[in-house]
């Protein structure tokens, strides 16, 4: 496998020098630098304008200059990167541009790509368990709209249904009957129409997820949560059941008790650690406490699972390591919703879910405030870069699972006895991730090279915008930082996709 890598990276060196030879040429013959001292008014206009000349070396041609820019690029093999300076961004060190532009880009596609992931998978999977459902019809027929929309009317319609009517409604939280009995029919006819079977079964599961729906949100209209929302440790323990059982369900399956009763324990200790937490959450509010404690919430899960695991520790493991992490991050929810009316006296009058930035302009507060002051600014755009890539990811999900579901080894599966569960997760699944995992490599790559539509609609200063001004003002440097980014993530994606393809398929061999 090393021979594979170092033969890929190689050819990749190759690729990207000609790739970045072709990209400043360009772009330095199609811009030019010097157009706004052109235009200026100012006295000494050519002193500024030979100042910049000289600085960026701008009476070499272009093609020479691509080497002197190389020869500093070629240092970060020796962490010791030279990208030059910025002129549009007050003579700005390029990498300094970069790295600030790179974490919050980063900062603002993790979130999205995640949802993305997770929710286009499963979705996608049950549309192809559902197959010619009028369930897979709907979804189709969804995704396919969302698909197609452009991505500033998403961005729109989010500012307008998802910020300015939302913060309306929390200003005055008042939750009617007919939103109650709307919201219990809609949760009704999605999970009748998922879980399917006899018409006695869907009638039942309508039944019930009406009445939960509808009677959950008359419980929070009764007790204002939206007013003050909270958690507290019976939703702690609801969440932490919930997830026991739906990551046993599909990990494990519900018959292995071993690894429910695991989740359970688990779900148990930390509901024990619950208020003690609040103490160390209060005292210690640092982000490497989270940290750590992120950590120990695996190492706990992972070690409960391996004293309640008997035959199949590996299983019960990653199970109970799941279900804790998840308890866990409900519990950090649950903190920062405490500092919740605090930060409504704190920002402006706009309203609790933002429209524009990354951050509300001297906020000050501890970390609970700038993690939810980071909620507040990232919801919006996340969604907006979640919603196609979710309807991208239903489709692929969906056409690739049931291909893979008229394999002869699905069949021999089940003609083995085993549980559809165990066909489904451990045979058809995992062979139908091989084509999603390119196109999932991809688009992060693509991802953090910069959402430019997106972060220009929400003033979101990220890679993207920085590409955007480096070609207005025709800052060669600022848009080559730019491309070693962009350019050096899409080889790392694809080469992860191609090792991805040899831990999903055992036939397949890096070599």
């Amino acid at each position: 496998m090393l021979t594979y890598i170092l033969r890929r990276l190689g050819a990749t060196i190759l690729v990207l020098l000609v790739a970045s030879f072709i990209v400043y040429t360009l772009t330095s013959i199609g811009t030019d630098p010097l157009a706004d001292l052109k235009q200026s008014n100012a006295s000494n206009r050519q002193e500024l304008i030979d100042n910049r000349i000289e600085k960026l070396s701008l009476d070499v041609p272009p093609v020479l200059r691509y080497f002197t820019w190389l020869g500093g690029a070629s240092r970060c093999l020796i962490l010791q990167c030279d990208l030059g300076i910025a002129f549009s961004r007050s003579d700005q060190p390029v990498i300094n541009a970069v790295s600030t532009a790179a974490s919050s880009t980063i900062q603002l596609v993790t979130a999205a790509t995640i949802i993305a992931i997770i929710a286009g998978l499963t979705i996608g999977i049950l549309t192809a368990l559902r197959q010619y459902s009028g369930f897979d019809y709907t979804v189709t027929f969804m995704t396919f709209i969302v698909y197609s929309l452009p991505i500033f009317w998403i961005a729109v319609l989010l500012k307008e249904f998802g910020a300015i009517r939302f913060n309306a409604f929390l200003s005055d939280p008042q939750i009617s009957v007919w939103a109650m009995l709307l919201a219990g029919l809609v949760a009704g006819i999605i999970f009748m129409s998922v879980l399917g079977g006899s018409w006695r079964t869907r009638l039942i599961t309508f039944a019930s997820a009406f009445v939960a729906v509808a009677g959950l949100m008359a419980f929070l209209g009764l007790t204002d949560w939206f007013a003050k929302p909270t958690v507290g440790i019976i939703g702690v323990i609801l969440t932490g059941v919930a997830a026991a059982v739906g990551v046993t369900a599909i990990s494990t399956g519900l018959a292995n008790r071993r690894a429910l009763y695991a989740s359970l324990i688990v779900v148990a200790i930390w509901a024990a650690l619950y208020q003690p937490l609040q103490y160390l959450f209060f005292y210690v509010p640092q982000g490497w406490m989270l940290l750590i404690m992120y950590v120990v919430a695996i190492i706990v899960g992972v070690v409960v699972g391996l004293l309640m695991g008997g035959d199949g520790k590996k299983e019960v493991a990653r199970t109970a390591a799941i279900v804790s992490f998840i308890t866990f991050f409900v519990i950090v929810i649950d903190r920062v919703l405490l500092v919740y009316s605090d930060y409504l006296d704190r920002i402006p009058q706009s309203g609790v879910i933002a429209t524009i930035g990354s951050q509300t302009p001297n906020l000050n507060g501890d970390m609970w405030f700038q993690l939810l002051d980071g909620f507040a600014h990232l919801v919006l755009p996340t969604i907006a870069l979640s919603l196609v890539s979710i309807a991208a990811y239903t489709r692929y999900a969906r056409s690739s699972l049931l291909e893979v579901m008229n394999q002869d080894y699905v069949r021999t599966a089940r003609a083995k006895g085993l549980t559809e569960r165990t066909v489904i997760v451990r045979h058809a699944m995992r062979n139908a991730l091989i084509p999603i995992a390119t196109i999932v490599a991809f688009d992060i790559g693509a991802l953090i090279g910069g959402a430019v539509i997106t972060e220009t609609i929400f003033a979101w200063k990220g890679m993207g915008a920085l590409f955007v001004t480096g070609l207005e003002r025709g800052d060669v440097n600022l848009v080559m930082g730019f491309f070693v980014v962009t350019g050096v993530l899409a080889v790392i994606f694809n080469l992860i996709a191609d090792l991805l393809y040899s831990a999903l398929d055992p036939r397949i061999r890096v070599s």
